[in-house]
């Protein structure tokens, strides 16, 4: 079956926590192996690099994006800054042994034919479709073709566009319940006002999908949120050091940072429970205490007719509920209550 170190399978309890360690390795196997530990310490379930050849993927005259240029520089080309990010094929088998010396499962995005076939021969049980190739045919199908675990990437994208995606993915032979679909925003950093994470629901809802988060922003509070709104996948770019050269290090977090992140979103899962409102364990100690029991509002003789007028509700709720109080009303008393007295029946 080859190497199954890219983590467990997407049906699962919790919600998948992919750090993005992406090219933040800028070509240094070491750098890369520090990131693989980082990603480890923090608690992600995966850390995902990115598969490619320049040659496979960029024209060379090709330009960078602003972000790119404000990153890592104007004078060299898009083909020639990938071309400096490439990882060779033992540096994805180095990679995968490190993953597992520090316990954490390995994964990366192909971003053209070759490259994704070499994953899918490494033994992956899933394949990552980025956000630049949802309208990438050939490369759709190839993925569809596996039959595996997809997860898809919408950043740039329309719901036409997503929904044209999917059915190039199912024809090809990707079952819909194995397809998780990532609301993204395609921007570094990701404004605030542009995140529109209730798009990620609309989603879910018009293609009746498992959905999850690819997020850009700064910060640990979106992908969070995204998690309280039903997402599956959350999936987030990290660096050791955001102030090292390179196109994704300053849209990244930091390894204390992706510890936080991953710890709120585990925090998130606990408070969310399975959506049955009854007592908790811990609060039934606290309800005699809290709540209040009817009580004789002055003396009561034996005899007496219970009222509104002579009936209280106090701590603690060991008694009789002050709900029963309009059963009480107009009843004898079986006894004296001195003021303040629990009323027994």
């Amino acid at each position: 079956m080859g190497f199954q170190w890219e983590g467990p399978d997407l049906i699962r309890d919790r919600v998948l926590v992919i750090a993005e360690a992406g090219v933040n390795h800028n070509g240094d196997i070491g750098l890369a192996r520090e990131l693989v530990k980082a990603a480890a310490e923090a608690g992600a379930d995966l850390v995902k690099f990115q598969t490619f050849t320049a040659d496979n993927l960029v024209s060379r005259n090709a330009a960078k994006a602003e972000y790119q240029k404000k990153t890592s520089g104007e004078s060299e080309t898009q083909f020639e800054m990938l071309r400096r990010l490439e990882l060779t094929r033992d540096d994805h088998h180095r990679l995968m042994e490190c993953c597992a010396e520090f316990g954490v499962g390995f994964f990366s995005t192909g971003f053209d034919l070759a490259s994704v076939e070499f994953l899918d021969k490494l033994g992956f049980i899933r394949h990552k479709i980025p956000s630049g190739e949802i309208t990438n045919y050939p490369y759709l199908r190839q993925i569809g073709g596996y039959g595996k675990e997809v997860i898809l990437s919408t950043g740039m994208a329309n719901l036409g566009e997503i929904e044209a995606a999917l059915q190039v993915l199912q024809e090809a032979g990707a079952p819909r319940e194995k397809i998780i679909v990532l609301h993204c925003t395609t921007e570094y950093p990701t404004p605030m006002g542009e995140v529109n994470l209730r798009a990620m629901s609309s989603i879910q809802e018009a293609f009746q999908v498992r959905v999850g988060y690819s997020d850009h922003t700064q910060g640990i509070e979106i992908p969070i949120a995204a998690v309280a709104l039903g997402a599956v996948v959350i999936e987030k770019h990290f660096t050791l050091d955001r102030s090292l050269p390179g196109p994704d290090h300053q849209a990244s977090l930091e390894p204390g940072e992706m510890a936080m992140m991953v710890q709120g979103i585990r925090n998130l899962e606990l408070a969310l429970g399975n959506g049955v409102k009854t007592p908790t364990p811990s609060e039934m100690k606290n309800r005699e205490i809290a709540r209040k029991s009817i009580v004789a509002k002055g003396i009561i003789t034996k005899g007496n007719l219970f009222s509104l007028d002579n009936m209280d509700a106090k701590r603690p709720g060991n008694g009789i509920s002050p709900m029963m109080i309009p059963q009480l009303v107009g009843k004898h008393a079986g006894r004296d209550f001195m003021d303040g007295e629990q009323i027994e029946l």
